[in-house]
């Protein structure tokens, strides 16, 4: 009867910390999801800003320099690291993904390939001490400005994207293809 008793209370704790552990993954799913959507719209307004003032050459910078510094706020205020990551890199310091976030943008193009929509792609997990999420960033008509075909991209934008990114291999790409993604990382308990 004990050992009854004990095995019983031993998958019950079991069973309350498994449900427990799904609930916290679904919540820092979705707390990922919302950091996840704070970075790509005030990017998309700055650029607009910039473009607006100083052309499409002179927005580029806004993608080099402000979006990691945008990131960066947005990590002091929520805990999350995060990061711009793609399979075909424009800044090689930045934007190679790990193993875990390379497997996901592989995994991302070939649902994408499956007719599966590029701005529902998403994905999280809990990896060792910490929480990990990564959404896919489909390829808007801006971005066709610099990410476009190269043929399509203007003399002046393909000069300065050349002085920034020496080993640039961040073009070719249609709209609604998968541009790359945001990945972020928060430490858990």
């Amino acid at each position: 009867m004990k050992k009854t008793l004990m095995l019983a209370t031993l998958l019950g704790t079991s069973l309350l910390l498994t449900c427990a552990t799904y609930a916290d993954d679904a919540a820092l799913l979705e707390e990922g999801r919302k950091v996840a959507m704070e970075l790509p719209p005030k990017l998309l307004a700055k650029l607009q800003e910039n473009i607006a003032s100083s052309g499409l050459e002179g927005a580029i910078p806004v993608c080099k320099d402000l979006a990691p510094k945008m990131a960066g706020a947005i990590a002091q205020q929520t805990g999350w690291k995060i990061k711009r990551v793609s399979l075909k890199t424009r800044n090689s310091a930045r934007a190679v993904p790990d193993a875990w976030e390379k497997a996901a943008l592989e995994e991302f193009d070939q649902r994408a390939a499956a007719a599966e929509s590029p701005a529902k792609l998403e994905k999280g997990e809990r990896i060792g001490n910490e929480y990990r999420y990564i959404k896919a960033l489909p390829v808007q008509p801006l971005c066709l400005n610099c990410h476009g075909p190269a043929e399509n991209l203007g003399t002046a934008v393909q000069e300065v994207l050349k002085n920034h990114y020496p080993d640039d291999q961040a073009v070719g790409y249609s709209e609604g293809q998968i541009r790359g993604a945001i990945s972020l990382r928060k430490p858990i308990e």
